[in-house]
């Protein structure tokens, strides 16, 4: 009885690249619905998964499984179900009176070795079958070509492996998105790691918690190997405005950061307004006081006792004594800032650009500053103002052949909503930067955890999102602004496992995926070896 039963009713098995099922309604907004083939195990399944759907010509519609659910024919089945999955009534109905479903998001064609955006649907009871890793390779291309960053695997595709188009990456700003706890920073320095291995781009990156440089800690309290001892050939160097704190970590450091106050312009202090309390007249006053005071304007202010200056702006009444007051007890919270100095010996930013032109990415720890939010937004804002007006310099000197264009440059800055918020970023740096879409050779790499409080016309320019759980409509709503057709990957997005999957969408990428990140340990290790076969050869 049990060898018939399992010839004319088999029991359902795990999805392999057999034939999955059949497609029986759909459009082409909303996508298609196919029917489980009555031997496959809907457990199999997971949202996010590749399929193929091969078409009645020589088509392939590649897809994302995007929702599954259970069906029945007749109402009576969820009234009175058989007592157990298996029993004879049970494997009677699966198939016949109760079915699985898949709902597919089409995204691409394949046909005549072109891949093509899907314009149309398969025909009725077309056969839906796992993507093959040959598939997915026509689709992604090769990890191993030039320019290619291999990042991960397909949900259920272990050994296929999904590589970035790095060229494309850096051509536009890029953000990577997930709630506290998902593993931003493992991604960005995973991201980092490719773009400087494939000398895409140089890299600036403001390392707020020391995690980028030299070593820092994961969750495990295990140390984690940073960019430095990556790349030990010298493509990294390190920057620090915190030498006390380096030196305690052992991070190697190349130049310890210290701005004057006399280098300071209103432009790097008004992002600093909601941080200080600074007010609108209080804002604007501080123009007027660089303009009369001169250089050094901060230096004046920050003094025990009033000058002549300020004495004489006073009595002519174009500052109001409660004015000034206000902004020097505010700015008095500067003096927490040991890197900030009375006179300067050096700018940090002469010593960055030597670096960048050189094809060396710095990475500018802030050590016990960057618990300090204010800290973090000053250095950021005056520093990544000044590095830009240099590539502007360039830029328009190398359209007039008077020197070579400068190497691309991608600045990376953690809690990103501070910088881009809706108030500021069309009157910042940041968000300059973001509009420009790499007109000047400088795009943003913005690391956050609530992407909804960046400007939406911002998050519309960014070019590859890589976003990994995200728990808030706001933010689930905000990372897919600007991108048409997504409705289908919000479910996708908020069933993402808490580590290592992240779901790709972009300039970088030829459709959505997800992926389940490769594990840092494993990149470190082959990399190394990488960089030692070369360093043999050569010495050879």
């Amino acid at each position: 009885m049990s060898e018939l039963l399992d010839q004319f009713f088999p029991r359902p098995k795990a999805a392999d690249v057999q034939v999955l099922g059949s497609v029986v309604s759909g459009s082409l907004s909303k996508g298609l619905d196919a029917v489980l083939a009555p031997d496959r195990l809907i457990e199999g399944l997971a949202v996010g998964r590749y399929v193929v759907v091969r078409g009645q010509t020589e088509r392939r519609f590649f897809g994302m499984i995007t929702d599954v659910t259970l069906e029945t024919s007749h109402p009576e089945i969820e009234l009175a179900p058989p007592e157990a999955p298996d029993s004879f009534l049970a494997r009677v109905y699966r198939g016949t009176l109760t079915y699985g479903k898949m709902h597919i998001t089409p995204m691409l064609v394949l046909e005549e070795g072109e891949v093509r955006p899907a314009k149309t649907i398969p025909t009725h009871f077309t056969r839906v079958y796992v993507a093959t890793p040959e598939e997915v390779a026509q689709i992604f291309g090769d990890p191993d070509e030039a320019g290619r960053f291999y990042i991960g695997d397909p949900l259920e595709m272990k050994g296929t492996r999904i590589a970035l188009d790095l060229q494309k990456f850096v051509e536009r700003s890029s953000g990577i998105f997930g709630k506290s706890g998902t593993g931003k920073t493992f991604l960005t320095r995973m991201l980092l790691t490719g773009i400087i291995q494939e000398r895409a781009a140089v890299n600036l990156v403001f390392d707020m918690h020391n995690e980028y440089g030299w070593k820092s800690q994961d969750e495990r309290h295990q140390d984690v190997k940073g960019l430095r001892q990556l790349f030990y050939d010298g493509r990294v160097s390190v920057f620090t405005l915190d030498p006390e704190s380096s030196r305690r970590r052992g991070s190697k450091v190349d130049f310890e950061v210290r701005i004057g106050y006399e280098q300071l312009e209103p432009e790097d202090l008004e992002m600093l307004a909601p941080l200080f309390g600074f007010t609108d007249v209080q804002t604007n006053a501080l123009y007027m006081l660089r303009r009369k005071l001169g250089r050094g304007w901060v230096r004046e202010l920050l003094a025990e006792e009033s000058s002549d200056t300020l004495e004489m702006i006073l009595e002519t009444g174009k500052l109001h004594e409660g004015t000034l007051g206000a902004i020097q007890r505010k700015l008095s919270m500067l003096h927490r800032f040991g890197f900030l100095v009375d006179r300067a010996e050096d700018t940090p930013i002469r010593r960055i650009l030597d670096y960048l032109n050189s094809g060396k990415s710095v990475i500018l720890e802030f050590g016990r500053y960057g618990n300090a939010l204010e800290a973090y937004i000053l250095v950021a804002n005056y520093i990544t103002r000044r590095i830009h007006k240099a590539y502007v310099e360039r830029k328009e000197a190398a359209v007039g052949g008077r020197e070579a264009e400068p190497k691309p440059l991608i600045i990376t800055i953690e809690e990103a909503h501070k910088f881009l918020d809706p108030a500021i970023a069309r009157h910042t740096i940041f968000g300059t930067i973001a509009r420009e879409l790499r007109k000047y050779n400088v795009t943003l790499l913005i690391v956050d955890q609530r992407p909804s409080g960046i400007d939406p016309e911002v998050m519309s320019q960014i070019g590859t999102r890589v976003t990994a759980l995200l728990d808030e409509e706001n933010d689930i709503r905000a990372v897919f602004s600007g991108v048409a057709g997504t409705a289908a990957l919000r479910e996708v997005l908020s069933r993402l496992e808490t580590k290592q999957q992240v779901l790709i969408l972009g300039h970088a990428v030829p459709m959505p995926i997800v992926v389940r990140t490769r594990d840092y340990a494993e990149m470190y290790a082959e990399i190394s070896q990488h960089a030692q076969d070369a360093a043999s050869a050569l010495w050879d």
